[in-house]
């Protein structure tokens, strides 16, 4: 996608991967707006600190330094989950992010709250519009949390963020289209009505190739504001160790 269009205030875009890992995106999305000196809050459930900061290495930006200047703001959700089982407080005194797994409210109102915090807190005067990066949402339904409450969030996540904020979200969702889980369908399904821009990541249905890793279908969602058709266009890509490569269907190594 145009990086252009990923500095417009105000979009809530919707990352999407099925039968395939579209991990790639959101470190694509990290990368790009630190680059671009937006304030992130990146809520990452899935992988560690050091994980991300290996990658973003590669794509040229360091987490470490983000941090220490105060423009990124890091929930290492594995490491919040563990010391909220284990009884550790990351900061006596202050609840955890991820309140609900310990049973005593099965909203995600303090999850929201330290989103809005870490946004709305300034950040200096270098730092461009707030950025709230997901990955991925798909975790807080297998942690217990009810789709209306993983709903609810989002909404409110995009009300403060997108709208009082004027910044963007950028969420990843796993979903399987024959899947019995119902639940993380659901949101999913709910999610794309209400998404302003579509990147779905999928894995081929004939299988591995080693020149063409999966396809990407990009819809931008031009009928949720205005009454046309939605435009989708749709690409193949190759993951490479500092980039991912782009080509039309049909133009790749293998078919050339």
């Amino acid at each position: 996608p145009a990086n252009s269009s990923l500095l417009s205030t105000g979009k809530f875009t919707l990352l999407r991967d099925t039968r395939t890992d579209g991990s790639f995106l959101v470190h694509h999305f990290l990368s790009f707006y630190l680059r671009a000196g937006c304030k992130v809050c990146f809520v990452a459930l899935l992988q560690s600190f050091s994980h991300y900061s290996i990658v973003a290495q590669k794509l040229g930006v360091s987490l470490a330094a983000a941090k220490e200047r105060g423009q990124l703001v890091f929930l290492e959700g594995l490491k919040s989950c563990l010391d909220l089982l284990f009884g550790e407080e990351e900061q006596p005194g202050q609840p955890s992010p991820l309140q609900f797994l310990s049973g005593g409210s099965c909203d995600l109102r303090a999850l929201f709250d330290f989103v809005r915090e870490s946004l709305s807190a300034p950040a200096g005067d270098s730092c461009k519009g707030p950025v709230l990066l997901v990955d991925d949402l798909s975790v807080l339904l297998s942690l217990g949390a009810a789709p209306v409450a993983v709903l609810d969030f989002i909404h409110y996540c995009r009300v403060c963020v997108c709208c009082q904020l004027k910044g963007n979200v950028v969420v990843l969702v796993h979903s399987n289209e024959d899947s019995e889980d119902e639940e993380n369908e659901l949101v999913v399904n709910s999610l794309c009505h209400h998404s302003d821009l579509i990147l779905w990541a999928e894995g081929l249905a004939t299988g591995f190739c080693k020149d063409v890793h999966g396809q990407i279908k990009i819809i931008k969602r031009l009928s949720l504001r205005q009454a046309e058709q939605d435009l989708v266009q749709i690409y193949q890509y190759k993951i490479q160790d500092r980039n991912v490569t782009f080509f039309a269907r049909g133009l790749s190594a293998a078919v050339l």
